[in-house]
């Protein structure tokens, strides 16, 4: 029975807590503001809603129509839509998509952006500091302003069956910085700087 409670315990801490939420789930149930979210838990919003999780130095975002899963770390799986996140330290919170890997890229305040349609692509914004993308052995720094179009299958490979891409195309396109979200995104970022602020 001790065996029991305590392997119940490992698999029920809780990573993080509902700090905003609109038309949004945790599962397959509403997410009230105040829930608490644990690794496995499934967070989506409707059309038109918007969820925010505050996880320890980090918060994590999703814009409408939106589904990401929560895993250790804390961790969170981008499955389809748009995610904006801020943090305060490198390791504070890593999103993935598919076989790629977005994190901050310093021990600053980050505020960043991934959109993924479902698609074999995905764009990445850093808003404030600067992200880390890797994808396989692939690595690129993107600086503050920048936009990245992230090719998430191998640019080197065949698409479609047909004749391989031409050599030496790179994984990471630099595009024009989007400017999406920025409520969502300024919202994050002034919650997290009023938890630095003297009372």
């Amino acid at each position: 029975m001790l065996l029991a409670t305590f392997l119940l315990a490992a698999t029920t801490t809780p990573l993080g807590m509902v700090v905003t939420s609109e038309h949004a789930n945790v599962g397959n149930v509403v997410a009230d503001v105040g829930t608490t979210v644990y690794s496995g838990d499934k967070l989506s919003t409707d059309a038109g809603g918007q969820l925010q999780i505050r996880a320890g130095a980090a918060r994590l975002a999703l814009l409408q129509g939106s589904t990401a899963e929560l895993t250790d770390g804390p961790s969170a799986k981008l499955v389809v839509g748009t995610v904006q996140f801020s943090t305060l330290k490198a390791d504070a919170l890593t999103l993935t998509v598919q076989n790629a890997i977005v994190r901050a890229n310093t021990d600053n305040t980050t505020i960043g952006q991934v959109i993924y349609a479902g698609k074999n692509e995905m764009t990445v914004t850093a808003k404030r500091g600067s992200l880390l993308v890797k994808v396989g052995a692939d690595e690129q720094v993107v600086d503050e302003g920048k936009s990245y179009r992230v090719l998430l299958d191998d640019p080197q490979g065949p698409i479609g069956g047909g004749a391989p891409r031409k050599a030496g195309k790179s994984r990471f396109l630099l595009v024009s910085a989007a400017i999406i979200g920025g409520a969502t995104i300024w919202a994050i970022h002034e919650a997290m700087e009023s938890a630095h602020r003297p009372d």
